[in-house]
């Protein structure tokens, strides 16, 4: 990755853990290996040992180098494409399980986070803003197909109701959940590889994972060793590569930006979110934002297919923040970071076995923080000898992504479009 997606970001800054974890020192074995030490791996490595299993996590970089401690720490509801999608592969039965584990997910953020006292200033409150009042409908029916799939409690507000809690005039509604929200998403990455470390798993950094073996007797190997195990679990997501040959291709990295702006002030914090929700547009190219503890706006988006970067991420996402709020002109931008997050040709994630030992998830396309975690618990179900919710996620078709030297020219196009699209919708 170039340097502009390395800067410290905003969540580097702030992190109340600096844990760190050995390189793998030579062979070892274990019952399962886990190929990443994002959200899904570190989910099912905590399921794994608390289950009684030895368990090795192998991290290419640093706890939270990847998208899981790098994103926007907007934790949502269901999958990006939303129901109607689902059940065009599944029966509709089938397809509000989906919703019901989506859901769950966001129990099990909760409940590890009260379980294992992990400090990450959960919030919850969700606003989806409409940029244009002709889809006022939309949001009717949006908050109508969560009241038939039990999710009650969402709101629509107009216009007038909307700039009664968020400082902006770009927007002409919103619904509003009472249950999506956000998070500190380091601090609680940090916090849930130091509970697998408790329950008996071991954690691995710097450990780039380099062959793997999906045999009966499943193998990965870094540059310094090798892990021996009767099961593994790949959860690699944007990071993993060519890797695994069998997975490249089924998702494509797709980079987004993320900048903060220098302490507000708590009364010029709640001038722009009243309530402290997290915020996003309908956008298919979609900007999103929120308060952080310190009073600061964190605001991202942007996302690109092609490989081009700019040399500058606070300058480039600037004019989207002001375009949603011009008041802050005078402000500085003191974080800006950038990362990649694995998106599937059908927006659902992709998960499945490459054998009898050994499962993958990836491919979360913007909905990981909470999407992830759930995977990666289902896994450790399937591990154990109950696969049915996992098989039933797995029985999603996805086309793979072109390859070859015309896959980012494609892409790139692509989002062109939606952009006019977005625009001109």
């Amino acid at each position: 990755m170039k340097k502009s997606l390395i800067n410290l970001s905003y969540y580097e800054a702030t992190a109340n853990r600096q844990d760190t974890y050995g390189a793998l020192p030579g062979d070892t074995s274990a019952d399962v290996v886990v190929v990443g030490g994002g959200f899904t791996g570190l989910s099912a490595a905590l399921e794994l040992a608390e289950a009684g299993m030895s368990v090795v996590v192998l991290e290419a970089g640093k706890i939270g180098s990847g998208a899981s401690g790098r994103n926007g720490g907007q934790v949502c509801t269901g999958f990006s494409p939303g129901q109607a999608r689902l059940e065009t592969q599944v029966s509709k039965a089938d397809a509000r399980l989906c919703f019901d584990i989506a859901e769950e997910a966001k129990d099990l953020i909760e409940a590890r986070i009260a379980k294992h006292r992990i400090d990450c200033n959960l919030t919850w409150g969700y606003l989806h803003c409409i940029p244009k009042p002709t889809q006022m409908d939309m949001l009717r029916e949006w908050r109508d197909e969560y009241e038939a799939l039990g999710y009650s409690g969402c709101e629509v507000l107009d216009k007038q109701s909307l700039q009664s809690k968020l400082g902006s005039t770009l927007y002409h509604g919103a619904m509003r959940e009472p249950r999506a929200g956000h998070f500190h998403t380091l601090n609680y990455l940090k916090g849930l590889a130091a509970a697998a470390v408790k329950a008996g798993a071991v954690i691995h950094e710097n450990s780039r994972v380099l062959d793997v073996d999906s045999g009966p007797s499943p193998w990965a190997r870094t540059a310094t060793g090798k892990v021996s195990a009767r099961f593994m679990v790949i959860g690699g997501n944007a990071y993993l590569g060519k890797t695994v040959p069998a997975l490249h291709g089924r998702v494509m990295p797709v980079t987004s930006y993320i900048i903060t702006t220098e302490p507000l002030g708590e009364a010029r914090a709640r001038s722009l979110i009243l309530d402290n929700e997290a915020v996003a547009d309908s956008n298919f190219i979609v900007d999103y934002f929120r308060r952080t503890p310190d009073h600061r706006l964190l605001f991202g988006g942007r996302a690109s297919y092609s490989t081009m970067e700019p040399s500058d991420l606070g300058a480039y996402m600037r004019p989207r923040m002001l375009n949603v709020f011009p008041q802050l002109a005078d402000v500085k931008i003191e974080h800006a970071w950038g990362g990649y997050i694995a998106i599937t040709s059908n927006r659902i994630p992709d998960c499945g076995r490459l054998s009898p030992t050994t499962y993958y998830a990836h491919g979360y396309s913007g909905q990981g923080v909470a999407l992830a975690q759930i995977y990666g618990k289902l896994m450790a179900e399937a591990i154990r000898g109950t696969a049915g919710r996992f098989d039933l996620l797995a029985r999603f078709r996805h086309l793979p992504f072109p390859g070859g030297p015309i896959r980012t020219p494609l892409l790139a196009a692509a989002m062109l479009y939606y952009r006019i699209k977005d625009a001109l919708a």
